[in-house]
């Protein structure tokens, strides 16, 4: 039989005081507790036991640990509630603390703060990262497809034949593939020279070829825009005269404005050459970037995230980020955006050259040769270039820039 000495041995866990031997120590989670400690306890109106650490609900109960998993914790009120939204670039809440955030007038999710945009709409920092820039002469926010506000635009030339931004007519194929290159060249001219520019253009161009807008172009100018074209076509068939005559007319190129090149999709052979020729340019950054007369920017990054991101863009994973040195997002084609813009015939004519002439080099490249004959390496593809004399412009394009080997 016990003795009373020992049974007057137990404490109280939380305040150490000695329990009387004739008061059974209450249990409250998991420790043993006196009359006077376990008073302080509430019950969970989960389990309805007992609890020291009770968490307070968005419906005014109390949850003990074990109970209070089930549900999540307000960033705002610190309550718990079953139900918890995430505020655009904000924190976690419940419903309560929900309905203090504004409506973003464009997605319609609550969101931390907004941004005045043009027509009086207030939209959040997602919408407004992916939906607008500023006006290319004042801070007004309006739309990526548009250059200028409504209080700006008269004051800016416009043709009725440069077609909008998000303007796409049904391609149109020429020459005989596989590979099918689609030149996006963006220029700029003085705005009492647009219209002669645009003429020149479109009369040289004919069914080759449009004219679209875009915000990087700034206050006159254009993007000139062709179908698809083989690489063949392009160098034997697209208007090369037109450049120097857009030159003499007062056209102009500057560091904001580009070339991309679209090459199709459906010109690759497999998944597995889709994956040698984006490591290939990838792992080539400088002497890719030398080539293009402009080093990555926040228009054509050369982002280790991507690179590591290959295999599942070969595959068909087109979650990429537009702003990539090769844009995986649109559905047909790979846009490789990071040539700058020219209105010299070898220069354009080497950007069209590199992407075909590195598709075509990927395509044949083996395991063997990657791993006995550094085929990733740059000099490996300059020497492929050497003996072809189709691709002589890009060669001398190298030379001129000294990225020959």
């Amino acid at each position: 039989m016990p003795t009373a000495a020992l049974l007057a041995a137990v404490v109280c866990d939380d305040c150490s005081h000695t329990i009387p031997p004739d008061q059974h120590p209450a249990v409250v989670d998991g420790d043993r507790l006196c009359a006077d400690c376990a008073a302080d306890a509430v019950y969970c109106d989960g389990c309805s036991e007992r609890t020291r650490e009770p968490h307070l609900t968005v419906l005014d109960t109390h949850l003990c640990t074990e109970c209070v998993r089930a549900w999540s914790e307000c960033d705002d009120c610190h309550r718990y509630s079953r139900y918890i939204t995430a505020v655009v670039d904000g924190p976690d809440v419940c419903a309560d603390c929900l309905d203090t955030y504004p409506v973003c007038d464009d997605c319609g999710h609550r969101c931390r703060g907004r941004y005045d945009v043009e027509g009086g709409n207030e939209v959040c920092d997602t919408c407004r990262f992916d939906d607008y820039h500023e006006c290319n002469d004042c801070c007004t926010l309006i739309r990526w497809d548009e250059g200028y506000c409504a209080d700006c635009a008269p004051d800016h030339p416009h043709h009725h034949a440069i077609n909008g931004y998000d303007y796409k007519p049904d391609p149109v194929f020429h020459g005989t593939g596989p590979l099918f290159l689609g030149l996006e060249l963006e220029l700029k001219t003085p705005s009492y020279q647009l219209e002669d520019s645009v003429e020149a253009a479109l009369a040289e161009l004919g069914d080759l070829g449009y004219l679209k807008e875009d915000s990087s172009i700034g206050s006159s100018g254009f993007e000139l825009v062709t179908h698809p074209m083989d690489y063949a076509y392009a160098r034997t068939q697209f208007p090369w005269s037109l450049l120097a005559r857009l030159r003499l007319l007062g056209a102009y190129t500057d560091d904001a404005v580009g070339i991309h090149v679209h090459l199709s999709r459906a010109g690759f052979d497999s998944p597995a050459h889709i994956y040698r020729w984006m490591k290939f340019v990838y792992r080539n950054q400088e002497p890719v970037t030398a080539l293009a007369r402009r080093n990555s920017s926040q228009w054509a990054e050369f982002d280790p995230f991507t690179r590591g991101r290959i295999a599942g863009y070969a595959k068909g994973d087109r979650r990429g980020l537009r702003y990539e040195a090769i844009n995986v997002q649109p559905e047909h084609t790979f846009e490789l955006r990071i040539f700058a813009s020219s209105l010299h015939r070898g220069q354009v004519l080497a950007a069209l050259a590199f992407a075909d002439a590195s598709v075509e080099y990927t395509r044949g490249l083996s395991a063997a040769q990657i791993a006995r004959r550094r085929g990733w390496d740059w000099a490996a593809f300059t020497a492929w270039l050497a003996p072809r004399p189709q691709y002589a412009a890009l060669t001398a394009e190298l030379e001129d820039l000294a990225c020959a080997s």
